[in-house]
């Protein structure tokens, strides 16, 4: 379990980094999520192949191993578009809503059930999340092309954390990745060339942004929290990822010169707090029931 949430916390510092690359907005959205999956793959394919160990499994998990690629590849292209069009504030806000869809989507199909500290911590850290944005963010989000596009991501990211967390207690994580790799990014090229976005002319900077988001953003973070899904609960997983708001916000003060408010900082101490209590062992409030229980019965 240790190795398990080093291997998260590592993740979520690799892909933390990743709204601030969408943010230079050197790339088209969606085809930069194609080379962000592409270089990531072209990267690990050699390698599996040289080792032999890539291996395939039974139709059975070969399909949802596929299909959780093309629903993966279609959240970042999805998320991408959506911070192009709006601001990164309210596209990473609406998609870092995911836990909540992960926490429903468990309770309905998985075996595997959300415990209350779960629900708990998962309102802590959401409204951590909006002191984070600031609650004016919240309020005056407005219904259009790109608020829809940032709820569709939390969505698609949410079905790809159930799909994921089914695959990978049958297919090795490395395995699943590459396949995972091809299918998305077989997906993305095609979506990418019909819809006329360009596959080269970027600059210097953008070639050196599209390698960062595939060695760092993808390869490495996501063998880094396929691991941590093999070995956690879905829905930990889910709601730790939310951490990534704190650090991208650091990071944005750094490099972006973006202020950084006492509003800010409360929310971020919210948001990992929500976090822990994800982690927390023990039942909350399971003392406080079973005491008014013996009260109950004495009476």
């Amino acid at each position: 379990m240790k190795k398990a949430r080093f291997a998260l916390a590592m993740g979520v510092l690799c892909i933390s980094i990743f709204p601030i690359l969408v943010k230079l907005n050197l790339t088209p959205g969606v085809v930069s999520a194609f080379y962000r999956m592409a270089i990531a793959a072209s990267l690990i394919l050699p390698y599996v192949l040289i080792t032999k160990k890539l291996k395939v499994p039974s139709m059975k998990f070969l399909l949802p191993t596929v299909l959780c690629g093309l629903v993966f590849g279609a959240d970042v292209a999805v998320w991408n578009v959506a911070i192009q069009e709006s601001t990164a504030t309210q596209a990473t806000l609406l998609t870092n809503l995911s836990p909540v869809w992960v926490g429903i989507g468990a309770f309905f199909f998985l075996k595997d059930k959300p415990t209350t500290n779960f629900w708990i911590g998962t309102v802590v850290a959401i409204f951590g999340m909006v002191l984070l944005v600031g609650f004016s963010t919240f309020v005056n989000l407005d219904f259009d092309l790109a608020f829809c596009l940032a709820i569709l991501s939390g969505m698609l990211y949410s079905v790809y954390m159930l799909l994921s967390k089914k695959v990978l207690n049958e297919v090795d994580v490395v395995s699943f990745l590459t396949i995972n790799l091809i299918s998305s990014s077989i997906g993305l090229g095609i979506v990418s060339y019909f819809l006329g976005e360009p596959f080269t002319g970027f600059t210097n900077a953008g070639w050196l942004v599209l390698v960062v988001q595939g060695v760092v953003c993808q390869l490495l973070a996501w063998l880094l929290i396929s691991y941590a899904t093999k070995h956690m609960r879905a829905t930990r997983v889910s709601v730790s990822l939310l951490g990534q708001a704190v650090i991208a916000s650091l990071l944005a003060w750094l490099f972006l010169d973006e202020s950084i408010s006492l509003q800010m900082v409360i929310g971020g101490f919210f948001l990992l707090f929500g976090i822990r209590i994800t982690f927390y062992q023990k039942q909350l409030f399971a003392r406080k029931r079973a005491v008014q229980g013996a009260v109950s019965l004495k009476q």
